[in-house]
């Protein structure tokens, strides 16, 4: 027998059956429910875009131990959904990561009742749905860093931004290989500005990049420049954005025109103890 098809048509209008409790059946070593929402405007018709995912650990591009399921009302086509839900995945899941790791059972799901009535639309590319994109962007980088900002261990936020790559995949690449780096997500739970262990995940990443030309700046602070640690530089104020919460690095290779955004955690000893106890 179907164990999960065969209770669906029984749990339609119960009311324990709401988003909150599907988002909360989902977790495992998640500490809270994720949820977003937006609405959008195709032709003129108010349409609305819902979700909610799981995961805390084992989190890598590729989406890895992750499940997402998102729906919208609007009226669009199979094939219209999945190409914009491929290009908003690229943006979102598959710009976070919590350990560099990934699993076999990641899955996001972009389901259409086409209730809202909608003027029908086929074409990804159309004017008509560029509203309709923004807002499922929004809804997928919402989901996505709500499952960073849950990180097994994390107590920091971090956002990573690199510009000025050959290209927008070197920059996605160099990005990762920060945000995946213990010497880096180590140093940001000690509230340490190392800039050099930044410096040392681009150059392990494969990618062109010249050291002399290699900017980086941690809190709106430019710490280092030409290769060198900026002169006069006042740690002060980078000190005190170390011990919030909301970690921006800025890293700008000064060679091209790729440009990246992607998001991470700190490594803490949380994590250790959440997987050394782990037992399947």
């Amino acid at each position: 027998p179907d164990l999960i098809a065969r209770p669906l048509p029984g749990l339609a209008g119960r009311p324990d059956a709401g988003w909150e409790a599907a988002a909360r059946a989902i977790m495992t070593t998640d500490t809270f429910p994720k949820g977003a929402w937006r609405r959008a405007r195709i032709g003129g018709t108010e349409v609305v875009i819902a979700g909610f995912c799981k995961g805390s650990g084992m989190i890598a591009p590729d989406m890895a131990t992750m499940l997402g399921f998102v729906f919208t009302d609007a009226a669009l086509p199979a094939a219209t959904l999945q190409a914009l839900l491929s290009e908003s995945t690229e943006r979102s899941f598959n710009s976070v990561t919590v350990d560099g790791d990934t699993s076999t059972s990641d899955t996001v799901l972009l389901a259409a009742t086409g209730k809202a009535g909608n003027p029908p639309v086929s074409d990804p590319a159309d004017p008509e749905l560029a509203g309709f994109a923004r807002a499922l962007d929004d809804v997928m980088v919402e989901l996505a860093q709500l499952i960073v900002r849950d990180g097994e261990g994390a107590t920091k936020f971090v956002t990573i931004r690199v510009d000025g790559a050959e290209s927008d995949r070197a920059a996605k690449r160099i990005g990762l290989c920060i945000a995946n780096s213990p010497l880096v997500k180590t140093a940001i739970a000690g509230e340490d500005a190392n800039w050099g262990r930044i410096v040392m995940a681009i150059g392990k990443a494969g990618e062109r990049a010249d050291r002399d030309l290699i900017r980086i700046a941690i809190g709106g602070v430019l710490i280092c420049a030409d290769g060198m640690q900026v002169p006069g530089y006042d740690e002060a104020p980078v000190a005190a954005h170390m011990k919030g919460q909301e970690i921006d690095i800025r890293v700008d290779l000064g060679i091209g025109q790729g440009a990246a955004t992607v998001w991470t955690c700190d490594l803490t000893h949380g994590y250790i103890d959440i997987n050394g106890s782990y037992r399947s």
